[in-house]
């Protein structure tokens, strides 16, 4: 495993799983609440690591927390020796039905569950502790649980990032007013996507940012999607490269190539695993409109579609004149 740094914002990445999780919190009727102390905001780490670690304990916390019960999760800033380095401390804490003693010296290791969860048929690998913790040590951090039968379980970790300069983060908007929102607010995105935890991600940045998100899970799916409905349900494709059965570059031109014009001429903006200028030139050869790169950045994503849709208002502007 390696370490994957880029740029990322605490409460954006808060705020991504804390929507993800909400909707499953309202239907289980549980409390979920999170509260934020940090004086560095803005971070250089593994985004997307960062949040699997988060994603595990939480999915787990959610599972094992019955009806009427409460989530609730503290991020504070603790002070750090290192120049340059922030240490961010993160405790879970729920109201769930709790682990043995016994149990909390083996639930980090593979492949292990508590005996009265299987008892109760809850679903699960085991798997998911055992990768946190190697996570959590990758990004040189801690992760400790505290725990007793019948009166829930709390998870605390710290992490070590590195501190954003203000390079990253500060931007110029004076020469566009219009803010992404107000560019992008209401148009709907069909999110082609195989990963789960990719699509979440990016359907709570979008749907955040006031568009309206639907979800295909590879190529051809898309593809039908595109010409089984009336030109105009969708206003733009986001569209995973690698993904089964077809591709993006191949789904992509597979709609390049439908009769219908108004349908084969869909924005169509290329997510793929990594900037290089390889994978961009291969996203435009396709017929794509815009490229960019995974981990999804919330400002890149934003600014990449209001630019591709812009610049698509412009181009049908013109071709009235």
């Amino acid at each position: 495993m390696e370490i994957d740094e880029n740029y990322g914002m605490i409460e954006d990445i808060w705020q991504t799983l804390f929507e993800i999780f909400d909707d499953e919190a309202k239907k289980k009727n549980i409390a979920l609440h999170y509260t934020i102390n940090v004086e560095h905001e803005h971070i250089l780490t593994d985004v997307t690591k960062v949040k699997e670690i988060f994603v595990n304990i939480l999915s787990n916390t959610m599972k094992y927390t019955p009806s009427g019960g409460s989530v609730m999760i503290n991020i504070d800033e603790l002070p750090c020796s290192g120049p340059g380095y922030m240490i961010v401390r993160t405790r879970v804490s729920d109201t769930g039905i709790g682990m043995s003693q016994e149990y909390l010296t083996n639930i980090f290791e593979a492949f292990t569950r508590e005996r009265n969860t299987t008892k109760s048929k809850i679903a699960g690998t085991g798997l998911g502790m055992s990768i946190v913790k190697k996570y959590v040590e990758l990004l040189g951090g801690t992760i400790d649980v505290e725990s007793e039968l019948g009166k829930g379980s709390t998870f605390t970790v710290t992490l070590k990032h590195k501190i954003a300069d203000e390079n990253y983060y500060v931007k110029n908007y004076a020469e566009n007013p219009e803010t992404y929102s107000e560019i992008l607010k209401d148009r709907k995105i069909l999110l082609a996507e195989d990963n789960d935890l990719n699509a979440e991600i990016a359907e709570a940045i979008l749907e955040r940012a006031g568009l309206k998100t639907e979800r295909v899970e590879d190529g051809i799916q898309c593809v039908n999607k595109i010409e089984k409905m009336p030109a105009g349900t969708y206003d733009m494709i986001l569209m995973d490269i690698q993904m089964p059965k077809m591709n993006g570059y191949k789904a992509t031109q597979a709609i390049r190539r439908l009769p219908d014009k108004d349908k084969a001429y869909i924005p169509i903006v290329a997510m793929t695993a990594n900037a290089f200028e390889e994978d961009k030139r291969d996203a435009f050869a396709a017929g794509m409109n815009g490229h960019i790169a995974k981990p999804i950045q919330v400002d890149k994503l934003l600014s990449t579609l209001a630019e591709v849709w812009g610049k698509e208002m412009t181009d049908e502007t013109d071709c009235h004149v």
